[in-house]
């Protein structure tokens, strides 16, 4: 049986993309702008042991599943296929596309590609996070390579959603815009102590000490980042007031601070440890205080935990967790902060991502050169995917300002002047 006539029986002979095999077959729509290519047998291998999206990725990042064309197209196009109202082939069906493909193909196991997390080894590292296993987490995310997330990010190193004025407003000034956002948040002034935790390269502190001369700390669990960041620090003369360090939030000295931001972490704290993070956070602040956090979320408070063995977690954010925007607010409320506002910005976290998937595609070959092609698919993979997600509301982005009380006294304006 001829690979095409396999895809033409599981998806359909209208399948909105194209399709091509190593033994020379097509299918699909000759017109499409976007070709899925099965280069070898293997890939046959990786679907038999894992028929869905594991599979798939793992074909993908190995290359032995390839596309041609653009992945953001090739996914929504398939996904809406998906969706659409079709007949789905039979169980006896698929016992005999499998006989088709040939016994064989479930029996040769083939390894995961490198990129992909072994469970094994983090459980190794200790319970789900633990300061060991948080460490290991961030490193295999956060510690790829600088000169790749150069490429991606662009000259902010800014890991974290932007926010447009326009559809048409530039990565740079938007991700600038998101760090004034949450200074005015904040209300930043001179002389304050900002405590930025998660601070990644070290934007936001650089930012809250160039434009709003206060004395920001970023604590990061990424050596790579700290190191980067630090660098930066001293190119833009800004030693005297910003500082950034390879440590564990929860390891920051004991000390007061007029503010604090929380800037894209929340989502690697687990659900279990919410109230103590946010309890330890509002212990270091004083009062009348405010706390700014930032962080994915899902669209809804009562939905079952995501798969931990899903493919989001094996390659991209090993043992990450999203919550819906409600219990983030809950848990701040609970440790003693008094919400003052909170906005949702999906759609900015959609138009971020499309930028950093340009920035891939466009510096793909330097991208493969310093980091392997196999990890540059899993890149190219996830950040299509996300903006799926949060272009069709399966995830969105929540800031929530919180204040410390000074007795009954928020010290905000009966109006504030953010928008």
């Amino acid at each position: 049986m001829r690979l095409a006539e396999i895809f033409e029986r599981v998806v359909g002979g209208d399948a909105p993309v194209r399709f091509r095999a190593y033994d020379g077959s097509t299918a699909g729509d000759p017109g499409s702008d976007t070709t899925i290519v099965v280069r070898t047998p293997v890939a046959l291998n990786y679907l038999a042991q894992s028929p869905n999206a594991m599979g798939l990725t793992r074909a993908y990042v190995s290359g032995h599943i390839d596309l041609e064309g653009d992945m953001y197209t090739a996914l929504k196009a398939m996904s809406e296929f998906a969706l659409g109202d079709r007949v789905r082939p039979s169980a006896l069906e698929l016992a005999r596309i499998a006989k088709g493909i040939g016994w064989v193909k479930f029996v040769n196991r083939v390894p995961p590609p490198p990129q992909e997390v072994r469970r094994g080894r983090m459980l190794g590292l200790g319970a789900r996070h633990s300061k060991g296993r948080d460490a290991e987490a961030i490193h295999h995310h956060y510690d790829v390579s600088n000169a790749f997330y150069e490429m991606v990010l662009g000259p902010s190193m800014t890991y974290t959603c932007a926010v447009f004025a326009e559809q048409d407003t530039g990565l740079e000034q938007a991700q600038a815009d998101k760090y004034d956002l949450v200074s005015r948040k904040l209300d930043l002034r001179p002389g304050m102590r900002l405590l930025d935790v998660g601070c990644g390269w070290g934007g936001m502190v650089r930012h809250a000490a160039r434009e709003y001369g206060v004395k920001a700390l970023g604590v990061t669990l990424s050596k790579e980042q700290a190191e980067w960041a630090s660098k930066r620090i001293a190119q833009e003369g800004l030693t005297g007031l910003a500082e950034v360090r390879h440590m564990d939030y929860r390891d920051v000295p004991d000390g007061i601070y007029d503010r604090i931001s929380s800037i894209g972490l929340t989502e690697h704290i687990g659900a279990r440890n919410l109230a103590g993070y946010f309890k330890g956070l509002n212990d270091k602040l004083k009062p009348g205080g405010r706390l700014l956090n930032h962080c994915i979320t899902r669209p809804r408070n009562d939905l079952p935990p995501l798969n931990p063995r899903g493919v989001i977690y094996r390659y991209v954010f090993p043992d990450g967790e999203l919550e819906g925007p409600g219990r983030i607010q809950a848990e701040m409320n609970d440790a003693g902060f008094e919400i003052r506002h909170q906005e949702n910005l999906r759609e900015h976290y959609a138009l971020t991502l499309r930028h950093w998937c340009a920035n891939l595609d466009a510096n793909w070959d330097d991208a493969v050169a310093e980091v392997g092609e196999g990890t540059a698919r899993v890149w190219r993979l996830y950040m299509a995917g996300c903006v799926l997600g949060f272009e069709r509301n399966v995830v969105q982005l929540h800031q929530i300002l919180g204040v410390k009380l000074d007795g009954t006294d928020a010290h905000v304006p009966l109006r504030p002047d953010f928008g």
